[in-house]
């Protein structure tokens, strides 16, 4: 898979199927091939965060409300640093949905929220068409991942 239908396939992950561990394990190839770029990162984050609210509680193990409030803002953080459209995306719109529930995440325990989802809006029209492409070859996630299956974290199946 080249460069462009990773993103493409992320796009599709995050915002068609809402499998925010699948679309991590595609963008996470990229961040690594772009030199662990930041902007990638941010992106990468706001899935994170995403799937562990979506997955949330807190167990004797892991409080993944802190984790998706870390991962949220830190994605906020990341992304402040780029203009408003990079990788033919609206990161001004991305930032302020992100910024908002970062904002919501830090009130949790106050006033508790159900998990929404956020949109990645396209604006270049190339992309988009790609995103179109893969929306069409990529079948649906289902039932959705919820462990590694490539990569260096992915186990050994038995």
């Amino acid at each position: 898979m080249n460069n462009e239908s990773k993103l493409a396939a992320f796009l599709v992950y995050f915002n068609r199927d809402r499998d925010y561990f699948e679309c991590h394990e595609v963008l996470e190839e990229l961040w690594l091939e772009r030199g662990r770029d930041p902007l990638y990162s941010g992106l990468l984050q706001i899935a994170v965060a995403l799937y562990h609210f979506r997955n949330g509680g807190v167990t004797h193990v892991y409080n993944k409300i802190e984790g998706a409030r870390k991962m949220m803002r830190s994605a906020v953080d990341k992304l402040s640093a780029y203009p408003d459209t990079a990788l033919g995306l609206r990161l001004d719109l991305l930032r302020e949905q992100a910024r908002r529930y970062a904002e919501r995440l830090e009130n949790y325990e106050r006033a508790p929220f159900e998990f929404y989802d956020l949109d990645i809006e396209i604006a270049d029209p190339d992309l988009r068409e790609q995103v179109r492409l893969a929306w069409e070859r990529i079948p649906p996630n289902t039932p959705q991942r919820t462990g590694y299956s490539r990569g260096p974290k992915s186990k050994p199946q038995d």
